[in-house]
Order: C-alpha cells, then structure tokens, then sequence
C-alpha cells in the first residue's frame, strides 16, 4: 500500500467514528496525477446519491503531459465503490444529525488500484479542539524529557 495524500485536518477537525475503505473510478490523467502526488484533500467530502457514494471537491491537478484536445476538472465529482451492505450503513448513520462523510486519505493498493479511506465523521467543537492540542503538546514535552535524558 503506497499512501499518496493525507486529510491531516480531518483528525483535528473531526471526531472519526468509522472507516470504509472503497475504490475511486478516475480516468487515465488522473491516475497519472495521483501517481505524482498532485492531489488535495482538505475541502473533500462523500454525499450519497440515488445509493451511490460521490467524492466532492477532491482537487487532482490536470496532468502536464496529458493531452491538449481532452479538459480535465480539477475538482469534479468521483464515484466511490463501496459494497452495497457498506452503502446502506453509511445511509443509516447519515440520517443522523451532524455527521458527515470525510476523505482520510488516497492511495494506490497493492495491486495497483486507487483505494480512498473514508471516515465517518463528527464535527469537534473549539473546547475539543483546544483539548487535542494541550494533549499533543504534553505527548511532545514527555518524548523530549525522556529522550534527553537518555543521552547522558
């Protein structure tokens, strides 16, 4: 498995409740732009239409080798397969208010697929938030304390 982007806000933003993991339909440029890496997650989000899950806003850059004659949308819609039972678990847990549908990150599988990590998500507020962060300040001063300690 070769991680090619990261949703590193997503975390900080939300609480992740539960991850699908599900294939992406892209078409050959876009495959080629995944695998330099021009890719942005952080305005993306899944929606579910007439049973069928949809990445919105996933920014992959035009690929610069491509063809001049075929336009390529940077931030079109890109359907998601999921298994159908998945699909209706994140239907049943979406009608819930305040839950949304996040990118966690893309990647290529083994096998050569491009594979998207879905979260199933809930928004923090600013306490959460400022929680988060005393906790990751507190977990670096303690690496640093015991690292240096060690070096004598």
């Amino acid at each position: 498995m070769k991680v090619i982007a990261k949703n590193r806000r997503a975390e900080f933003r939300y609480h992740i409740l539960e991850v699908f993991d599900g294939g992406l339909v892209l078409t050959g440029p876009e495959v080629k732009s995944l695998r330099a890496g021009q890719v942005t997650l952080e305005d993306g989000f899944g929606r579910l239409e007439k049973e069928e899950v949809y990445l919105w806003n996933v920014h992959i850059a035009p690929y610069k080798q491509g063809s001049l004659h075929v336009t390529q949308e940077a931030a079109r819609r890109r359907k998601v397969l999921l298994h159908r039972e998945e699909i209706k678990r994140i239907l049943g847990k979406l009608t819930v208010k305040g839950l949304t549908l996040v990118p966690l990150e893309i990647y290529f599988s083994d096998s050569g697929f491009a594979k998207v990590k879905l979260g199933l998500a809930k928004g923090k507020t600013g306490p959460d938030k400022r929680e988060d962060i005393k906790r990751k300040d507190v977990a670096r001063e303690m690496r640093r304390e015991f690292s240096g300690k060690q070096r004598i």
